[in-house]
């Protein structure tokens, strides 16, 4: 049964006001997902060139690729919990200091060995970033704006991996790889000292006891004092919350469908390709038929700027249109472009298959920066309960993280087992069950408090 009715915005939504102040907290928090983005992206770049110096195995090159891949999980799955123990704004400070740490010790990395450690710290950290910035963003953010203002997090993500794509580029001439990798302490000292000024979401001070805070923290972000309507739902909330939350909690029958949803679209969001093609897109450019590396790169970078300019083309839509049919129509352009792609890699390479190929993949990376790209990371900061939701958050991210990893190290067994086309159709396959799990269960959350998303879900099951 679908769970997508519309709902007309409450008055609560459309007395909460956008103000300066939230956009700065906003985009002082999404540092975090520039963060995310550079630090993934870097490493093909540098490796080249660590690979040189260190004489690095083909396992040992995985292992410096994917270590950064356990370190996420590992913190997706805890930062939720912390961000609820110790609050959002806390664990971002926390954050930034362990990208910092994690840039350092990468670049100065005497061995093999220091090097894994450093990466598995910069993981650390992104698991951090990903269970908890978008939370905060959500938690501060007025209804009508919040989609656009937590998509700021995806975008930061692509603007991230388009800055990593642009400083290999950079330094490839002087194969300054410790300088790639080190580069990341200036957006952590940014996002620590811009965090440093910026308040505790209003929504976890009032969930412990700091009723006073709260009131002020919300009368500030909103820029008016008139924030009755909004702190009492607040208020309401917590009188339904019981103890404070715990994982057992995400499995009770009021959660469970808040919790599939979450799950499902983690899971969806990696498993229809998209890393395969920010990690391995020079090399799906170059066996389409391009010949030189530079043609690939070229191309990458344009995949890399269609990634940008899309997901900010979401963030204008995504409180406009609604999640829902942006989801919807995103997906479905990503099955279109995956089935193509699968009959142009029948075809014999290079000529016009070649940048038919490219096109092909913008097209299948556009579809994803509107849809499954924000969407998901939105909707896993919107359809948990308060006292959970951080451990809710979390627990999508580090499946997120987790499938992330399973589809990056099968993608190049998949190519020898089954070849490109059909490794492209059976990702399109899955798309297509994305689209249907979207359809039956993803709900419109749009121009809704978080408190009535939380009470719908409530609700549903009572019903």
């Amino acid at each position: 049964m679908k769970t997508a009715a519309k709902l007309a915005p409450s008055p609560v939504a459309a007395q909460a006001q956008e103000t300066g102040f939230v956009f700065a907290a906003a985009a002082f928090a999404a540092l975090g997902g520039l963060l995310f983005g550079y630090d993934t992206g870097v490493i093909s770049g540098a490796l080249i060139f660590i690979r040189t110096q260190f004489g690095l195995s083909t396992f040992q090159q995985e292992l410096v690729v994917s270590v950064v891949l356990v370190g996420a999980a590992t913190g997706a799955l805890t930062g939720g919990r912390l961000a609820d123990l110790f609050g959002r704004r806390f664990m971002l400070i926390i954050t930034a200091l362990i990208f910092i740490a994690g840039a350092i010790v990468c670049a100065g990395a005497p061995s093999l060995n220091f090097l894994v450690i450093g990466r598995l710290i910069v993981g650390l950290g992104i698991g951090f970033a990903t269970s908890t910035v978008p939370i905060y963003i959500s938690e501060v953010s007025p209804p009508q704006a919040r989609g656009w203002q937590v998509s700021l997090f995806q975008l930061a993500i692509t603007i991230g991996i388009l800055t990593a794509y642009v400083v290999d580029y950079i330094y490839t001439q002087s194969g300054g790889w410790r300088w790639m990798l080190g580069l990341a302490v200036v957006p952590g000292a940014i996002l620590g000292l811009g965090m440093i000024g910026m308040p505790e979401s209003p929504r976890w001070l009032a969930e412990h006891g700091q009723y006073d805070l709260a009131r002020q923290v919300l009368a500030r972000v909103r820029g008016t004092d008139n924030v009755e309507p909004e702190w009492l739902e607040i208020q309401q909330t917590l009188a339904h919350r019981g103890e404070r939350g715990r994982f057992a909690d995400l499995f009770s029958p009021s959660t469970r469908t808040a919790l599939l949803i979450g799950v499902g679209l983690a899971i969806f969001q990696q498993v229809t390709g998209i890393n395969t093609v920010i990690y391995y897109a020079p090399l799906i450019v170059r066996s389409a038929g391009i010949p030189t590396a530079s043609g690939a790169i070229l191309a990458t970078a344009g995949i890399g700027l269609v990634n940008v300019l899309m997901t900010i083309v979401a963030m204008w839509l995504i409180d406009r249109m609604g999640r829902r049919p942006l989801l919807l129509i995103g997906i479905g352009g990503m099955i279109f472009s995956l089935a193509v792609l699968g009959f142009v890699f029948r075809g014999p390479a290079g000529g016009t298959l070649a940048w038919l190929a490219v096109i092909t993949l913008m097209v299948y990376v556009a579809s994803f920066a509107i849809s499954l790209g924000p969407i998901f990371w939105l909707l896993i900061a919107e359809i948990y309960p308060l006292r959970i939701r951080g451990i809710a958050e979390g627990t999508a991210a580090g499946v997120n993280w987790a499938f992330n990893f399973l589809v990056s190290f099968t993608f190049l067994t998949l190519l020898e087992s089954l070849g490109t086309s059909l490794t492209f159709w059976l990702y399109a396959t899955l798309a297509i069950a994305s689209w249907l799990f979207s359809y039956y269960l993803v709900p419109e959350t749009k121009g809704r408090t978080l408190e009535e998303i939380e009470q719908s879900f409530r609700q549903s099951h009572a019903a």
